[in-house]
């Protein structure tokens, strides 16, 4: 796998789902060496967190910007040019094909190392929620299928509910990275996410890297959340 995490600190990516760069900058600050990806959303996005991705990119950090882009074939292509000029390390695009086949072709005209990470369905989702937006038949045929594009896109990754992670693993193979939202570390609260799953459970059902943003960012003491999230991977491995 061209992004097989090394170490069980690689494999922990925090979010950081605050409202301004100034709360960012403080996280890492708190956390460094202790996380081995921070993912910037659409919140700090918007709060000039690109400028500040570029940033932590330059010192050595590994980024993952979570945009998941979706748009005509020509923008999605221009957009991870971009990106790819911006040295992040990760970057989302939800799972359809046109889209994914795109972002793959730019991606190799640049020859970045980046990983290009389907989205499947959102971890706030669930049966109910995918029927009322107009899709038939089950929640995780629908994530199977749209990992299946990923593969066949040529994608370097997936991201999907740590509940889907050991039935995915035989569609994607060894080969592509698989990122899980939705952990949850034992006694924390889980917010909008409805498909969730211990740190722990999450690595043995296969999922290579986790991604925690509130039971980290909200923590009283974020370094010692973080440690204590990669001790449960650890000891999963």
């Amino acid at each position: 796998m061209p992004f097989k995490p090394k170490t069980a600190t690689d494999r922990l990516i925090v979010g950081l789902d605050v409202p301004t760069v100034d709360e960012a900058r403080a996280i890492v600050a708190e956390t460094e060496g202790a996380v081995g990806v921070y993912k910037i959303g659409m919140q700090l996005q918007f709060a000039g967190g690109l400028a500040f991705a570029e940033e932590l990119a330059r010192k050595g950090h590994r980024i993952f910007l979570d945009v998941k882009l979706l748009d005509i074939d020509n923008t999605v292509a221009s957009a991870v040019k971009n990106i790819a000029k911006m040295g992040m390390s990760f970057v989302t695009i939800h799972a359809y094909p046109k889209a994914m086949r795109a972002a793959v072709d730019a991606l190799g005209e640049t020859g970045a190392e980046l990983c290009l990470l389907g989205v499947t369905v959102l971890t706030s989702m669930d049966q109910r929620d995918i029927e009322k937006a107009g899709y038939a038949g089950e929640l995780g045929d629908l994530v199977r299928s749209r990992a299946t594009d990923a593969r066949l896109a040529g994608m370097g990754g997936i991201v999907c509910s740590p509940h889907e992670a050991a039935s995915l693993r035989p569609v994607i193979g060894d080969d592509m990275a698989m990122v899980t939202p939705g952990v949850r570390p034992a006694g924390s609260a889980a917010g909008d996410q409805k498909r969730i799953m211990t740190p722990g459970d999450a690595i043995r059902a296969g999922a290579d890297y986790l991604v925690v943003a509130r039971p980290v960012v909200r923590a009283e003491n974020r370094r010692a959340a973080a440690e204590a999230i990669v001790e449960e991977i650890a000891s999963a491995l």
